[in-house]
């Protein structure tokens, strides 16, 4: 597995080695012991998979606060997506910034995306599929979100009018939230 930072710290860029032939190839997408031994060691409770119908379809900006917080791990298993992380760790260099990367089945990276950092991500492609790990379950109480446009954080999703569910429609701005997050030096 190779492990790339990114600008936004603690959110990593990971790619599994891929073992090919004349049938195609094979990768281990994760495995707990190895990544714990390069530090990430997540207890992943969930994992959910998303079908979009079509390109410009953007789902985020959006985090569950404690208790249910979670990280994730995501990558994209058919089409294309560029995926997004937003810091909002009250006190971070890095608060409100953001780092992008387009996930592809062909180039096989997945995005690590720690608790207090937002995600979104938008399609490129038609029926693009994309499965994520998480490390707590789905509470709706502490689901949240932020604009998608939010002009604080100023994202280039190479969109101007994607396709929203009605919640990412009426999500707010980042400077309007209630942040339970707060960074802690390591």
């Amino acid at each position: 597995m190779k492990i790339e930072p990114t600008p936004l710290s603690d959110v990593l860029i990971l790619t599994p080695v891929r073992f090919g032939d004349d049938r195609g190839w094979f990768s281990e997408t994760y495995n707990a012991p190895r990544m714990a031994g390069a530090g990430i060691d997540i207890p992943w409770v969930q994992d959910n998979h998303s079908l979009s119908a079509k390109p410009g379809t953007l789902r985020g900006l959006h985090f569950q606060s404690p208790p249910h917080a979670q990280d994730k791990l995501v990558r994209c298993t058919r089409g294309e997506i560029f995926d997004v992380a937003v810091d909002i760790r009250q006190g971070s260099p890095t608060y409100a910034k953001w780092f992008g990367i387009a996930l592809t089945p062909e180039n096989g990276h997945q995005l690590l995306i720690p608790k207090g950092f937002l995600h979104g991500f938008v399609t490129r492609t038609y029926d693009t599929e994309v499965q994520y790990k998480c490390s707590d379950i789905y509470a709706p109480d502490c689901d949240s979100g932020i604009g998608w446009n939010d002009p604080d954080i100023g994202i280039s999703w190479s969109v101007m009018d994607p396709i929203l569910s009605a919640k990412d429609q009426a999500a707010r701005f980042l400077r309007d939230l209630a942040n339970p997050f707060v960074w802690e030096p390591k």
